[in-house]
């Protein structure tokens, strides 16, 4: 084993995240202390930790020898002062400001001036714990992610006055633990949770507005856009007492910034105890831990299928046509449908009703399809009515569409469809990070992948669906809602405007 970098430090904090750093740390080969204020704590870390490694030891993940090594190396610390030889500590402690400040003097009066002082905060200022400190230039931010051994992947963040060789040691030490360092500047949220406020947010707001049921809205993004979980899946996973905290901190650190806006829905089931998984009953209900889902609604029967004709304006107008008769269907070709005909429309960011408007299209006979992700690359199709649709237009696009097996949902008119509204706001909060400097574009690839699982970067994800497409729903978005939370990041704006990667590095 390398000789690590830290062969003494500390972790202050015996909870959940306390106890991932430390175990972590002793398999690399550091001597670990563990303290915690809270008396029996740490002790009972230790056990847990020790029967971690026994399981790991019965999977095979490590042998006898191993696992004594690590038992021996991490040491419970019955008063701070017996970390003052440690050459790094790290705090994971509450997250309170005054609680983290008072925890920090405390420690640089105990330590030597050369140790490395690290905190685990996942919302508050780097900049704001060091604040009063006598040496600020040795504190820097080191967020890991629960579960720590298995979330392979840690922010480290520089405050203002942290010298960048104190987030050299902290980068190192991470790859030596076997983990992934990404780094970034100390802003609100710093890569993943400001980066993963597209998602939940984005999906709560399409929920409010009656769009679709939470159900349709997960099995969406997780098979039309390749989500592993759905949005409100994941927010019943992580719980409501976590993750709307989350986003109320970051909405309010950025002054009420349009972009990140909380929803009431969740502040609403927080309220009610609506927690999610661990309290039995979230945005699903759990019955032995598994979600009670409904089942989706059956493929209409349709004894006569009508004409279909498509805008001249849809997006893969190419694409759908060669769909189309894939599917069997009966296409007109002319410049306007005929009185009998299903028109399709496949717009990118605006609603059914306002592109039927606008085409002076009978809205009564005219369904939206998304088309934003090429057909061959979801197992899923997205049809939009609008409120004068009518239900036999409506079915006949349904059967249509359903007729080779693949599932389809009918959502109700919005601007945009679910997958393009995440999508593009996913994309956009991500350029908006690139645009304030917060890391670089690979570390933020980096950290989004390994940290929130999605199924590739969000700027990965904005090259392959056409960043001058992602534009293009993003304007229209704005134009239909009137809301500032759509506007495009110059970023983003610049690279869709001239055909640049969003992952290319500039220079």
């Amino acid at each position: 084993m390398q000789s690590p970098l830290f062969t003494t430090m500390a972790v202050v904090g015996a909870g959940a995240m306390g106890r991932g750093i430390a175990q972590i740390a002793a398999q690399a080969g550091s001597q670990v202390r563990l303290f915690d204020a809270q008396a029996g704590a740490v002790d009972k870390a230790v056990r847990e930790i020790g029967a971690q490694w026994d399981r790991l030891l019965e999977k095979g993940r490590m042998d006898a020898a191993a696992v004594e090594a690590c038992k021996g190396r991490l040491l419970p610390a019955a008063d701070i002062a017996e970390l003052a030889d440690c050459q790094l500590v790290v705090e994971a402690v509450v997250e309170r400001l005054d609680v983290k400040k008072e925890l920090f003097a405390r420690l640089e009066s105990i330590v030597g001036p050369e140790a490395v002082l690290a905190t685990n905060t996942s919302s508050l200022s780097v900049t704001a714990i060091a604040a009063g400190l006598q040496r600020p230039r040795r504190l820097a931010g080191y967020h890991f992610f629960n579960p720590v051994p298995l979330m392979k992947v840690v922010e480290v963040i520089a405050g203002l006055r942290t010298e960048p060789s104190a987030c050299e040691q902290l980068a190192t030490y991470a790859r030596q633990m076997g983990h992934t360092p990404v780094q970034a500047q100390d802003t609100p949220g710093f890569i993943v949770n400001h980066a993963g406020r597209g998602y939940g947010t984005e999906a709560l707001r399409i929920a409010s507005e009656g769009v679709a049921d939470v159900a349709t809205i997960d099995r969406i993004l997780r098979d039309q856009a390749g989500f592993k979980l759905g949005p409100f899946e994941l927010l019943d996973l992580t719980a409501l007492d976590v993750s709307h905290p989350v986003m109320e901190s970051i909405y309010r650190q950025y002054y009420d910034e349009p972009r990140y806006r909380p929803s009431v829905i969740t502040a609403q089931r927080l309220a009610g105890g609506l927690l999610g998984r661990k309290s039995g009953e979230g945005f699903y209900r759990y019955v032995d831990g598994k979600a009670q889902v409904a089942a989706e609604p059956p493929v209409p029967q349709v004894d006569e299928m009508p004409p279909v004709w498509v805008s001249t304006r849809a997006a893969r107008r190419q694409e759908l046509f060669q769909l189309l008769k894939d599917l069997g269907a009966k296409i007109e070709t002319g410049q306007s449908p005929s009185l009998n005909a299903l028109t399709l429309v496949a717009p990118l960011g605006f609603d059914v009703t306002t592109v039927a408007v606008v085409e002076r299209l009978d809205p009564a006979r005219t369904v939206g399809i998304d088309m934003l992700v090429d057909d061959a690359a979801t197992r899923r199709r997205v049809l939009a009515t609008n409120p004068a649709t009518r239900a036999d237009m409506r079915d006949a696009a349904h059967a249509l569409f359903a007729r080779d097996g693949k599932p389809v949902s009918v959502i109700r008119d919005s601007g945009g469809f679910v997958t393009q509204r995440v999508l593009a706001t996913i994309v956009n909060i991500a350029s908006d990070i690139c645009q304030q400097r917060v890391c670089t574009p690979k570390d933020l690839e980096t950290a989004v992948t390994l940290g929130l699982g999605y199924p590739m970067g969000p700027l990965a994800m904005g090259d392959r669906w056409g960043p001058a497409n992602i534009l293009e729903v993003l304007f229209n978005m704005q134009t239909v809602y009137g809301d500032p939370r759509y506007r495009p990041s110059p970023w983003l704006r610049r690279r869709g405007a001239i055909g640049l990667s969003l992952l290319q590095e500039e220079s």
